[in-house]
């Protein structure tokens, strides 16, 4: 039993990663002077471990090698060996990632790094075999070959690990010297291009498979075709959009995304679901139906906050990280499979339902008597005989093949996903990560105050308001902390952390007016200057003090979360526009100009970057509804302006009340604006100057479809 083995120093963290290897036999410690004062006192070197909970190569090489009592006995001996959640610490994580990265030319989860008593790392990779597979060779071969290599001539493991650091220090000092150049249109083209040459026309997404989903790429092409007038990057955009909603990456059950696509058509997904992804993918959709308002963007919104809220919604209102990919496929099952939880055979279904809901369900989504996965796509046969749900034939087609109208294939297929839902919430549900991350958070803030903005689902916006006052009461005792899990933790926030939470205060502030959001926002991003600025303009990810850290770095790609400062840049451009502060709209701009190298040289690896810079230099503008809160034609005012993708606008509410007095103290054009008792009053402000004011929903209507057009004519 579990409770009769050894705990480890783990079991006092609260980390589930660090927990999950809380009984191992390995000799585990935290990141922290503990462990450090170890290695430097018996001049061991250090083994670095760093994964996260739902991290299926972290499970496997916990398996085989972290419970082999041999291997743990190797590390206990000749290492001092540390565990690292990289979501609690991501600056630990980026360092020793640069490393491995650029020492092996890729990188990964698990990352396995070996270090010097002094934190200098000198050899890395990712998985390592317990024994010599793969062309690799096995851990306990390169455990001892190590310890051998310390033991007789440790001066070249140091001398290697000064080496290398050196070089890294070289390298980042090299960047922090580059000028901050003029801002460059071109380089918004050129990142279309390139995506552009990537783009799958058969199946959607920007290069071969594996297909990872990066959002703040549709949020860059979104924008690039509305401001270009480019349809090409438009189609682009929606129709990869709509593959991966009909896909296998997609829930079709249960709603929410998986992590990424195995294959190239979106079918046999990496089963994990991050709240990141969640959050970011409501967002793009969200704006995806201002575009092009397809059922199935709204569908897909709805679908995927039903499953945040129900699942991985804490019951103080923050938002928990993640949920495992692998899980039992029965509770007496000897060990977890990938999608157990997810997949389906079609025997399970017939028993399940009803001979015409199997038959309309198996047409639509693509079940076969043998399973519907490709060996290719599941080389550990972990899907064998399996079905992942995709949508292989829309409504029209599944009527027609089953003699039905549409109407009664729908009805069908309700029914039959209900039936499902409710047997499905009887297996083993993969392991919860329930941390809350302050980052993931403030993206999660985004996205539900967007889908409130455009759906009205006042729930959404309750959910929004929920999780801003817990961050606000739990994790920000006058700086931001990292995570909360049955408590605060003890890690300070990074750049991400604040810039994404200032970006939810934001919207947030839109969709209820509230000014504190602001006011927050304000004071987050004084302290964020103070603590994580670049002198050449930008941020690095973590404060001047960070004691136990190499190197200060600031991220340069926008991945699966975008670069703390390509969100700042675009937080600075809206703070800019609410206020009237020059100083910020310069801040911005420095920002995208201390990237150019990348812009200059890949200029897709920073779509969400170019998404501010196209803020930067657009020509401020302002919608000011002057109106009491309660009146009853505030909404259909509101929902004028908010059903459309309209780009760099912000909108500010005048109430005559407390929160439009102190407003009014940083805005000007607020001083003299009054609701009136007839109605709501628009005002269009453009460069800060204002227009006559419009009071006819319908002339509303119409001037905002002018101002759409007239920035695609603007780009």
């Amino acid at each position: 039993m579990l409770g009769e083995r050894k705990s480890n120093r783990l079991v006092h963290e609260k980390s589930p990663y660090l927990l999950q290897h809380a009984y191992n036999p390995v000799d585990w410690y935290p990141w922290g002077e503990e462990a450090f004062t170890k290695a430097r006192t018996e001049n061991k070197p250090i083994f670095l471990s760093i994964g996260y909970s739902t991290c299926h190569w972290c499970h496997v090489m916990e398996r085989e090698s972290f419970e082999n009592e041999a291997i743990a006995g190797i590390l206990n001996r000749h290492f001092v060996s540390i565990k690292v959640d990289r979501e609690e610490r991501p600056d630990v994580d980026r360092v020793y990632m640069l490393f491995v990265q650029s020492t092996t030319g890729s990188g990964g989860w698990p990352l396995s790094v070996f270090l010097t008593p002094d934190l200098r790392p000198f050899l890395g990779g990712t998985y390592y075999p317990p024994e010599d597979r793969y062309g690799r060779p096995g851990f306990d071969t390169l455990l001892n070959r190590l310890a051998a290599i310390w033991a007789e001539a440790p001066d070249k493991i140091l001398e290697q690990g000064e080496h290398i650091t050196r070089s890294i220090r070289n390298y980042l000092e090299e960047a922090k010297d580059r000028e901050t150049v003029p801002l460059k249109l071109e380089w918004r083209d050129n990142a279309y291009r390139q995506f552009a040459s990537s783009f799958d026309p058969e199946e959607g997404g920007f290069g071969p498979a594996p297909k990872f989903p990066r959002p703040s790429v549709f949020s860059f092409l979104l924008r690039y075709a509305h401001r270009a007038g480019n349809t090409a990057a438009l189609d682009q955009a929606l129709f990869t959009l709509r593959k991966m909603a009909l896909g296998g990456m997609y829930d079709q059950i249960g709603g929410g995304f998986h992590r990424y696509s195995v294959d190239g058509r979106w079918h046999v997904p990496h089963f994990e679901k991050m709240l990141y992804d969640q959050a970011q993918l409501v967002t793009v959709y969200t704006e995806a139906y201002q575009v092009s308002p397809d059922p199935l963007f709204a569908k897909t919104v709805r679908e995927t906050l039903e499953y945040v809220l129900t699942t991985l919604r804490s019951p103080g209102g923050g938002f928990f990280s993640a949920e495992d990919a692998d899980s039992l496929p029965a509770a007496d099952a000897p060990e977890k499979r990938e999608g157990a939880f997810y997949v389906w055979t079609k025997e399970e279904l017939e028993q399940v339902l009803s001979l015409p809901e199997v038959q309309v369900f198996c047409r639509t989504f693509g079940v076969e008597r043998d399973g519907n996965v490709n060996p290719d796509s599941d080389p550990h046969g972990e899907l064998h005989h399996q079905n992942v749900l995709f949508v292989q034939n829309e409504a029209a087609v599944v009527a027609k093949l089953t003699g039905r109208t549409p109407e009664e294939v729908a009805a069908l297929l309700d029914s039959a996903r209900e039936k499902l839902r409710r047997v499905r919430d009887q297996r083993p549900r993969p392991h919860l990560d329930d941390k809350v991350v302050t980052a993931w958070n403030g993206l999660m803030l985004t996205g539900l105050a967007k889908a409130y903005q455009v759906f009205g689902e006042v729930r959404y916006l309750q959910a929004a308001q929920t999780a801003a006052r817990f961050i606000r009461e739990q994790l920000y005792p006058g700086r931001l902390l990292r995570s909360f899990r049955e408590g605060p933790g003890r890690v300070q926030g990074f750049a991400e952390d604040y810039a994404f939470l200032i970006q939810g205060l934001l919207d947030l502030y839109e969709s209820d007016f509230n000014v504190d959001s602001l006011r927050w926002a304000g004071e987050l991003q004084v302290q964020m200057n103070a603590l994580f600025a670049d002198p050449r303009g930008g941020f690095f990810n973590t404060a001047e003090n960070s004691a136990d850290i190499l190197f200060r770095m600031r991220d340069d790609h926008d991945g699966a979360e975008p670069a703390a400062n390509s969100v700042a840049a675009f937080n600075l451009v809206r703070l800019a526009r609410i206020f009237g502060r020059n100083e910020f709209q310069y801040a911005a701009s420095r920002i995208v100009g201390s990237s150019a190298e990348t812009l200059e040289r890949v200029p897709s690896a920073l779509p969400q970057l170019l998404v501010a810079m196209d803020a930067a230099l657009a020509e401020p503008m302002q919608l000011v509804v002057a109106a009491h809160r309660t009146h009853p034609q505030l909404p259909g005012f509101l929902s004028e302006i908010r059903s459309r993708f309209m780009l760099n606008r912000v909108v500010l509410l005048a109430d005559g009340g407390d929160g439009q007095t102190w407003l009014a103290e940083h805005v000007e054009a607020l001083r003299a604006m009054r609701p009136e008792e007839a109605g709501p009053v628009v005002y269009l402000c453009r460069n800060f100057a204002c227009e006559l004011p419009i009071k006819d929903r319908g002339e509303l209507s119409a001037r905002l479809e002018k101002l759409s057009l007239r920035q695609t004519a603007a780009g």
